[in-house]
């Protein structure tokens, strides 16, 4: 999308609610195409962010997500006075409350629709998380098979070696709840909390056979229901786009039939990321990702499995027990409006079960991003990927990790 079309479609979703003034959509600094007044000033005023996908699973589409900023007076008060004093515009100054609400569809017939909201009291000591959705996803799941071939026993003679991919495709409609809550320790940047986790679902497919084995292995429907342990180390020095500083963070979930789910499954992960000023105007960062799955049992919903998480890559194209990503990413800043950047990354995907070989797959692109409110340290931008055999680009709201 040109970048003149993307500022037209930003403003026209704020008229649609309020006719400000001109000087509404332009910084007081620098002159330059701003939100940030407008949400700030405007009680009806909200970031609209075009969600444009271009997800090679899901296919072309779009829609529209709104980011409402919840500010008293004196925040606002703050956050102005920064804004007026300093070019990062007071970044850190984070809102105690937002709320995300959107909708989008794509060219293969999935949709969706969600509200989220993140709110935190007692200058953040403790912090809530929630929110919910509904919608269909048109998927196809890919499931790598090798034999290494071999000499028959007490037969004679010798089977091929082969390695195939075996792939169908899925329906999943249904509905999702997420939740979670966390506490401050002491004064430090970690938190401790728990998660929840509740979805219902029915998962079919066009091809004859594999809905019946879908319907006979999971049944028609299927409520999933999930609680966990979460910890998290931030010290980044701003939520939407960081440019020092480092996060951490893990969590520990447990499916279980003793907490209403119909399937008994568990899930690890870690993930961390870190940004690292090297020079005035560069800065790198990194990005790792670790997914642990295990289940006893035989059949898990297909979409269950983590999968490597690329830009450039498909999702749920690489599924497994064990995910394993990481990512670099360099960025220039040409001013404090604009950043370029390019990015590297690499995912393995590793299989428990011996019909499959682990999977090693990279991708690397480049991107641009454009502060679109300076009071919040927002920027938003594109980044164009590649990887084997793939080519995709992105609309992206924050790093791009």
């Amino acid at each position: 999308m040109q970048l003149s079309k993307l500022f037209s479609t930003l403003a026209l979703g704020c008229a649609v609610l309020s006719v400000p003034s001109y000087g509404s959509f332009f910084d007081e600094v620098d002159g330059q195409f701003d939100m940030g007044h407008h949400i700030a000033e405007n009680a009806v005023g909200f970031l609209p962010v075009p969600i444009i996908i271009t997800e090679p699973a899901v296919g072309y589409g779009g829609g529209l997500v709104g980011i409402f900023m919840h500010e008293t007076e004196h925040e606002k008060q703050r956050r102005k006075q920064a804004a007026l004093t300093s070019l990062d515009g007071g970044a850190q100054l984070m809102p105690a409350s937002i709320t995300a609400v959107g909708a989008a569809g794509t060219k293969n017939g999935s949709w969706f629709a969600f509200a989220g909201h993140r709110h935190s009291w007692l200058d953040d000591s403790i912090r809530y998380i929630g929110g919910a959705g509904v919608g269909k996803i048109n998927l196809d799941i890919y499931q790598d098979v090798s034999f290494p071939g071999g000499l028959i026993p007490g037969v004679g003679g010798k089977l091929p070696s082969f390695n195939t991919t075996f792939g169908f495709n899925t329906q999943t409609t249904g509905a999702a709840m997420l939740q979670s809550v966390q506490f401050r320790v002491a004064k430090t940047p970690l938190m401790l909390g728990v998660k929840q986790l509740a979805s219902y679902t029915s998962v079919e497919s066009s091809n004859g056979v594999i809905n019946q084995i879908l319907e006979w292995t999971l049944g028609k429907e299927s409520v999933i229901s999930g609680l966990g342990v979460t910890a998290e180390y931030d010290t980044r020095n701003n939520l939407f786009y960081p440019t020092s500083g480092f996060k951490v963070a893990a969590d520990y979930m447990v499916y279980d039939e003793k907490i209403g789910s119909a399937s008994n499954y568990q899930k690890f992960s870690l993930e961390g990321q870190g940004y690292i000023p090297i020079a005035k105007k560069w800065t790198m960062a990194f990005a790792g990702d670790y997914e642990n799955f295990s289940t006893e049992e035989l059949f898990i919903a297909p979409t269950a499995q983590p999968y490597i998480k690329l830009r450039g890559v498909q999702s749920y194209r690489y599924q497994g027990d064990e995910i394993a990503t990481l990512q670099s990413q360099v960025t220039y800043d040409i001013d404090h409006r604009w950043k370029v950047s390019a990015f590297y990354g690499v995912g393995e995907a590793k299989q428990d079960n011996s019909l499959s070989d682990n999977t090693v797959v990279d991708a690397y692109g480049a991107g641009f991003r454009y502060q679109l409110a300076r009071r919040y340290g927002l920027y938003m931008g594109v980044d164009v990927a590649r990887s084997e055999g793939e080519n995709a680009f992105y609309i992206n709201l924050g790093s791009g990790f």
